[in-house]
């Protein structure tokens, strides 16, 4: 029969190992920030970075996001390996951590991760969902999908926009 000290010593370790590995399972967890606005294009009307989720074609798609750790710390790209805005279709668009506003527009005031994305001209019209994949240093990736609502999905209308020289 095993002695009540050895047991506790087990019993110990036991926790030990549990609570650890939640712990490395906790820090390895991602939290995703974001939304999709139309992006500033020259010639394009509208205002550019407006929160929006219907487009036409040929207007910029922009997806603003911030990526964070489990104690709420910001990730840049020395933090991750890529950051990727997947679309239905199997298109991919690759985020790149910058400033923001960009110098060309205004001060900065913020620093996260864009996809930028023009919507081709034969592009079909409809809601559609994405994702986002975050993949760690280590190449273990983690994804985020918005609601599956409708207002939530990437909406293309109907008809392009007018791109003004």
């Amino acid at each position: 029969m095993m002695s009540t000290a050895l047991f506790r010593t087990i019993a110990s370790v036991a926790l030990f190992i549990g609570i650890s590995s939640a712990a490395q399972a906790q820090q390895s967890k991602l939290f995703f920030e974001g939304d999709i606005v139309r992006g500033d294009q020259e010639g394009a009307p509208g205002p550019g970075c407006v929160l929006n989720n219907q487009f036409k074609r040929l207007e910029k798609v922009v997806w603003r996001l911030r990526i964070l750790d489990a104690s709420g710390k910001a990730l840049d790209d020395k933090a991750l390996k890529s950051l990727v805005v997947e679309l239905p279709d199997g298109q991919k668009m690759a985020a790149r951590f910058s400033v923001h506003p960009p110098p060309r527009i205004g001060p900065a005031v913020d620093h996260f991760w864009t996809a930028r994305w023009i919507i081709p001209t034969e592009y079909p019209s409809g809601s559609f969902y994405y994702k986002v994949v975050a993949t760690n240093l280590d190449g273990t990736s983690q994804t985020w999908e918005p609601f599956k609502s409708l207002t939530s999905r990437l909406a293309i209308l109907d008809g392009a926009i007018e791109i003004k020289k």
